[in-house]
């Protein structure tokens, strides 16, 4: 893996400006109509929980993306999803809600888990939970769409490799997940990271374009559920880094990985809950691209380097909206990577104290819609896919060759 030397060495590297120039070409490859015409496809597929045949349409349309992308090299993933039973149990704490509106009981809370319901955040909070109601969904051929129920069993998900020139063997992880649940399109849980990786393999993957290293693009089935495609990656393929197959023929099936970046809802940051438990309609003025590292991660250094080191890239490269770091990634595909290789999540939102606390009041529900969402939030996607090409495009060695 990377260490935090050659993390901080890329940082403070002065590129020859013809670096800088590759790099700022391949951002401005970027598009905010076609960023949003690709989650506007994805959304047809309605909530694309796992285990239906949304689920499975959806999976068959985004390889079909790939490759007309120009990512040959796109493969499936096998693995199956049947967990036991649960074991009843008592349920988990809520968060009492007064009767007057949405906010929780005393109104203010405490830090550090304090207050009710454990958030480590001042001020108010709504309650957060998934919609498992149909006729909450009031468009009845969405209804219709999502009405298949999930059932365990065989599962797959479906990633392509940019294959590195000078060092095939090694490979940046680029994912997010493309189920979802909550009878609406998860057109922001997950389908704004969807969309956001899909694009980023159609830039590297152009004709023009080199990298030294491999970059595989990833859309993680079974999230909602655990983690679980995640987790039967890491489990399948951990053991396959770096293996050359056949011997001598420069063809490495898994690359060795070098770091692992996630992204799981990337558009919404309109700010808190107010004292009546509801969100303002607008995007906050400081609204920012949230990129998260995991203090209590084996190799929690080297991931806050890989972070900071997104953060100059969105200082560099990202047009409309900052980037801060923190310490919190949980509750995402990169945490089964977490203790393996250095692994970052990127975000709308800090997952635990702001997601948790009720400031996307769309997740997990029916008004997860693309018409949810207008151009302000959509920018701020396609500002996170800016932070992550210009960062990787860095790390990867990314050039473009056969200039006129």
């Amino acid at each position: 893996m990377l260490s935090i030397v050659l993390f901080a060495a890329v940082l403070a590297q002065e590129p020859q400006e013809t670096v800088v120039d590759d790099v700022k070409t391949l951002v401005s490859r970027l598009d905010l109509g076609q960023y949003k015409a690709t989650l506007r496809g994805l959304t047809r597929f309605g909530d694309r929980r796992q285990g239906t045949k949304r689920n499975r349409d959806a999976i068959d349309w985004i390889e079909a993306q790939l490759k007309a992308s120009g990512c040959t090299t796109t493969e499936r993933m096998d693995y199956v999803f049947d967990p036991a039973p649960s074991t009843p149990g008592a349920p988990r704490p809520q968060v009492e809600l007064n009767p007057a509106g949405g906010t929780p009981t005393g109104g203010r809370i405490g830090r550090n888990g304090s207050g009710p319901g454990g958030a480590s955040i001042f001020g108010y909070r709504a309650r957060t939970g998934v919609n498992a109601d149909p006729m909450a969904q009031p468009d009845e051929a969405l209804r219709e769409l999502n009405r298949e129920p999930a059932t365990n069993g065989p599962r797959q998900q479906v990633y392509c490799t940019k294959i590195g020139k000078t060092h095939p063997d090694e490979m940046y992880i680029i994912g997010a997940h493309m189920d979802g649940h909550g009878w609406g399109e998860a057109a922001n849980d997950d389908g704004s990271g969807t969309a956001l990786v899909m694009e980023l393999a159609r830039v590297f993957n152009a004709p023009d374009v080199e990298t030294e290293r491999s970059i595989r693009f990833i859309l993680w089935n079974n999230e909602e559920t655990g983690l679980n495609g995640a987790r039967a990656y890491v489990e399948k393929r951990q053991s396959l880094q770096g293996r050359e197959d056949p011997p001598g023929s420069r063809r490495f099936p898994e690359p060795r990985w070098l770091a692992m970046i996630q992204h799981d809802m990337m558009m919404f940051d309109h700010g808190a809950p107010g004292a009546d438990g509801t969100v303002s309609r607008d995007q906050r003025p400081e609204a920012d691209v949230n990129i998260e590292f995991q203090s209590t991660a084996e190799l929690a250094d080297q991931a806050r380097e890989l972070a900071f080191l997104f953060k100059a890239a969105n200082d560099a490269y990202a047009t409309d909206y900052p980037a801060t770091v923190g310490p919190h990634m949980t509750n995402t595909d990169s945490t089964p990577f977490m203790n393996i290789v250095p692994s970052i999540s990127l975000r709308e939102n800090e997952r635990g104290a702001q997601i948790g606390a009720g400031w996307n009041p769309h997740w997990h529900q029916p008004t997860d819609l693309y018409s949810t969402f207008v151009d302000d939030d959509f920018r701020l996607g396609l500002n996170a896919a800016q932070t992550t090409l210009a960062a990787v495009a860095r790390l990867a060695g990314a050039s473009i060759v056969n200039r006129p």
